[in-house]
């Protein structure tokens, strides 16, 4: 007796659910997953603080650009006084005056007698101290200063192109971070609805083995069998209980990984469907958009304009570098009037030799550029072969689903045919219970093939830059929803 339980399909939209359904978690289709996992995870939480981060550094280079003004204080105390000490002139001017005088007694121009009288007014003179201060030993002031650079050799230029180079680079790791996320949640979202699914297939194992059980002891009674048929049935139900409570610790750890990715704690029951697409775009069109979209590879293109903007920075350091500067005191506190109270001028530093360091970085930083070229070339090239695998994967399972479809046909008649045949003593147990198995693995080969093509759509959006519009593609009018008893159902 099959399960008739069935996964209605929109890749928006939710299915009818059962009542005890509902009561054991929270639904969740994937474009609610979708919208949740790029609103609470905390990765794409953290990409957009870098995002910001590298928006406030971009501004930052800008003001290299502005005049740079300082307010400045000082206070000093010097161990003396500055000025000019002439006391070491007294003896020389003393002897001096004391010849003059003498000279002027003989000539008769004075009488001695005036000489004490005249040396007595020198005295205080002599006995004065001769330094004359120029600058307080105490002074303080408080003044500020302007510097304009004027030409700075296009190393200004340089860094603010390279801050705007790095504000492109922080939104395409963004991008990277959205995208991986995306396919992370396709991962978990359709690993946790396979994991259901697989529950259910090993519970309907579990219901038929009991019910074989079951018969196997009545036929065993009535001796229609042997005991050793339904101890093999007894064995054959220990290993289906088992195989069980694994896909239930399965889906468990899944639950949790989902819970993860969308950054919100709840007991998710995913209710969109895995589904196929009866036919996609071809491989050229992925390739073209992984080479135009991939941020990995915008990031490999940005390191490399970001790696010429060194270049241009080193060549800088050969220029003159040009600067106005200006300054003045607002305030100053016994400072000497000697000293000017304003100043302006220009400056201009030419560096002549420091050892060829500017030659070794300008080398290295052309080198660098060499290198970056040489990974993008490479990096283009693995993206390519990588959408080509995916796309090639992709599709093998899409075709391999024709096979297990009929194989799954196969199964069930098969079943249906050895139950009928164990019922009438026609078929042995060991042969009716490798029927159920066989029915059992490929329901559960069909669901795995589903769920390997969705998330390699995933990874091949992902690598295409495109992992947004993988809800879109589940909505198409041409795909079908991989349905638990082996149907599809197209939207």
């Amino acid at each position: 007796m099959k399960i008739a339980v069935k996964i209605a399909f929109m890749a928006a939209a939710t299915i009818p659910a059962a009542a005890s359904a509902q009561e054991a978690g929270r639904m969740l289709s994937l474009d609610e997953a979708v919208a949740v996992t790029l609103t609470e995870n905390p990765a794409l939480k953290a990409a957009a603080y870098e995002e910001r981060a590298a928006q406030q550094q971009r501004r930052a280079a800008i003001g290299l650009r502005m005049p740079q003004i300082n307010v400045t204080g000082a206070y000093a105390y010097m161990a003396k006084d500055i000025g000019f000490d002439f006391n070491d002139l007294k003896g020389p001017v003393k002897e001096g005056v004391a010849g003059g005088l003498t000279a002027l007694v003989q000539n008769g121009l004075i009488p001695a007698d005036k000489i004490p009288t005249l040396q007595g007014l020198l005295n205080p003179m002599m006995d004065a101290d001769w330094f004359l201060k120029v600058q307080d030993q105490s002074l303080g002031f408080v003044g500020g200063e302007v510097t304009v650079p004027i030409w700075m050799g296009g190393k200004i230029n340089a860094a603010n192109r390279a801050a705007r180079i790095n504000e492109k680079t922080a939104v395409a790791q963004s991008d990277q971070t959205r995208n991986a996320l995306i396919s992370e949640l396709v991962e978990r979202y359709f690993g946790l609805a396979l994991a259901t699914q697989v529950v259910a297939v090993r519970q309907q194992v579990v219901d038929g083995v009991r019910r074989h059980l079951e018969d196997a002891r009545a036929l065993e009674r009535n001796g229609m069998i042997a005991q050793t048929e339904r101890l093999y049935v007894e064995f054959k139900m220990a290993e289906a209980e088992r195989e069980l409570a694994n896909a239930k610790l399965q889906a468990e750890t899944i639950a949790s990984a989902l819970s993860n990715t969308l950054g919100r704690e709840s007991d998710w029951r995913p209710v969109t469907a895995m589904f196929l697409l009866a036919k996609v775009e071809d491989l050229a069109y992925y390739q073209d958009l992984a080479q135009a979209r991939n941020p990995l590879l915008s990031q490999v293109s940005l390191k490399r304009e970001l790696a010429q903007e060194g270049v241009r920075a080193q060549r800088a350091d050969f220029l003159p570098q040009v600067a106005a500067i200006g300054g003045g005191s607002f305030y100053n506190y016994q400072v000497a009037g000697l000293v000017p109270r304003w100043a302006v001028g220009v400056g201009v530093n030419i560096k002549i030799f420091d050892g060829l360091n500017r030659e070794y970085k300008y080398s290295a930083a052309k080198q660098t550029v060499r290198r970056v070229g040489e990974l993008q070339n490479k990096a283009g090239k693995d993206i390519a072969v990588l959408v080509e695998k995916l796309y090639n994967q992709m599709m093998n399972y899409r075709n391999q689903m024709t096979s297990i479809d009929a194989s799954l046909k196969f199964a069930e008649e098969y079943l249906r045919m050895k139950n009928a045949a164990f019922l009438e003593g026609m078929s042995s147990s060991s042969d009716l219970i490798d029927a159920e198995l066989n029915l059992a693995g490929v329901r559960t080969e069909r669901l795995q093939a589903a769920y390997n093509y969705d998330l390699l759509l995933a990874r091949l959006l992902e690598a295409a830059g495109i992992s947004d519009e993988y809800p879109s593609y589940a909505r198409r009018n041409d795909a079908q929803a991989v349905l638990f008893d082996g149907s599809r159902s197209g939207n």
